[in-house]
């Protein structure tokens, strides 16, 4: 049979993630959850006996994903036809006493989404160690800074990448927020009242406390929600995945002005041995991996809109209305997320640049992208400031005109400044702040030193994460 497969699964996503909301690998994680039930039901006093839990941890792995489905086809219902499969293979029918189905599939999730958050919080302390390297390597190459996409002031490049890296590093800090405060729903019951399991308990409700936090516990998620009907709030979702698209958007601005720098020729995002560009241009160098990560934020930003539809939208004590948006929008927003990631760090690893290109630009605009500068030392000497605001934007607009149309080859803006009488500046002193370049991009080198002691920070709590290497993308 021709199967069809997750595409952001299987042709993006690392391995580790797709472990996690592998169909296999969530079986396992609920018998865990039983089990993990059981053990404290047993501890807190019910007739649970020690050959009954050895019996399903001996076939927790063993799973069947045809037989659960054929299962679920006559029961029609998931979790009906996963208790049935395992209870046949432990021999027993002791799980999922005092529990209803979202006992079990809430919890469950949301370990997926804990495990899968901590995952990407340590990719992308990898992608801000590797931005911070970049930004230092490049924290002495003046380029031509844009606002609106024409040319503005100088910058550096170490600054430019360093601007995104900390739009990333915000990103980081508030999904570590969400990581740090994020609750489980716990073993609530039907709708949310615990009966079930206080009857197992005969009314003792500190017994029933106990088993939430022996649950919780097992979990490694630091607290569970006090109050909730059948399901938890899905504002959480959307709190979840929001935050993933905040993190991503750091990138995703980094990948599109690369996309542009490659078009003007000053950067790259880097060309393997052997890729090619396009089937009919064998010229072509495209920069298809920056095109994905801004696809993969778009996708993040579709499953967002997705998930804040469900928040705000339950009835009463619940409803799963919510079942089959969930179970596309959550895998695959950490499938995007851990692509995106995974797409960056090999676009890190393998960009170049251009210095003569970059100089070209540099020298083309750096007579206007000094005006500000000129403008401030004009003022000093006493020319009005918007004196000197008109009379340089009249000699820039004019010189712009004759470069574009032919008129004159090279800038001859300073030229034409020293000419005028109301900025009283000579050529001299017009061509000292040119040469002065290096000066007029400001605190931009110690805001990169800034940026990468603040990343050095997260490296101290993660340092495996300067050591993780992406896979092989396609």
């Amino acid at each position: 049979m021709n199967k069809i497969t997750n595409v952001l699964a299987e042709r993006y996503a690392s391995k580790s993630m797709k472990d996690i909301w592998s169909g296999a690998g969530r079986i396992v994680m609920e018998r865990e959850l039983w089990i993990a039930v059981m053990k404290a039901q047993k501890d807190l006093g019910l007739d649970v006996t020690d050959e009954v839990i050895k019996s399903y941890e001996s076939v927790i792995n063993i799973v069947n994903l045809d037989s659960i489905d054929s299962r679920e086809r006559v029961t029609r219902h998931d979790v009906k036809a996963r208790i049935e499969e395992f209870c046949e293979l432990a021999g027993f029918e002791h799980i999922h006493k005092g529990m209803t189905s979202r006992d079990l599939t809430e919890n469950v999730e949301q370990l997926q989404i804990y495990r899968s958050l901590k995952l990407i919080r340590e990719k992308a302390v990898t992608t801000l160690y590797k931005m911070s390297l970049k930004a230092t390597e490049y924290k002495d190459q003046i380029i031509t800074a844009r606002t609106h996409n024409v040319a503005a002031q100088p910058t550096t490049l170490g600054k430019r990448i360093s601007m995104f890296g900390q739009e990333l590093l915000l990103g980081l800090e508030h999904l570590d927020r969400v990581i740090e405060n994020y609750s489980v729903r716990g073993i609530k019951g039907a709708v949310g009242t615990q009966i079930d399991q206080m009857t197992l308990f005969d009314g003792d409700t500190s017994k029933v406390r106990d088993l939430e936090n022996k649950i919780v516990s097992h979990l490694g998620i630091k607290s569970s929600i006090n109050a909730v009907g059948q399901v938890y709030p899905r504002s959480l979702d959307f709190t979840v995945v929001s935050a993933l698209y905040s993190l991503t958007s750091g990138p995703s601005s980094f990948a599109k002005t690369l996309r542009i720098m490659a078009g003007n020729e000053t950067a790259s995002e880097g060309f393997a041995k052997g890729q090619v560009g396009s089937s009919a241009m064998p010229h072509k160098m495209n920069s298809r991996s920056c095109e994905r990560v801004n696809g993969f934020h778009l996708i993040l930003n579709g499953y967002m809109n997705m998930l804040g539809g469900l928040a705000g939208d339950q009835w009463n004590e619940g409803d799963v209305s919510c079942s089959v948006v969930r179970r596309v929008a959550l895998p695959d927003s950490f499938f995007a997320v851990d692509g995106l990631f995974e797409t960056f760090l090999t676009i890190l690893d393998q960009f170049e640049t251009f210095p003569a290109v970059i100089e070209s630009e540099n020298n083309h605009y750096f007579p206007f992208l000094s005006t500000t500068t000129i403008m401030m030392e004009a003022v000093k000497k006493g020319a009005g400031r918007e004196a000197a605001h008109e009379a340089i934007k009249e000699h820039a607009v004019q010189t712009v005109k004759d470069l574009r149309n032919g008129i004159v080859k090279d800038n001859d803006l300073l030229e034409r400044l020293a000419e005028d009488s109301r900025l009283g500046l000579d050529i001299t002193e017009l061509q000292s702040i040119i040469d002065r370049g290096r000066e007029l991009v400001g605190a931009a080198n110690s805001q990169v030193s800034t940026f990468t002691n603040e990343v050095e920070k997260w490296i101290k709590l993660y340092p495996n994460a300067k050591f993780y290497n992406p896979g092989s993308i396609l």
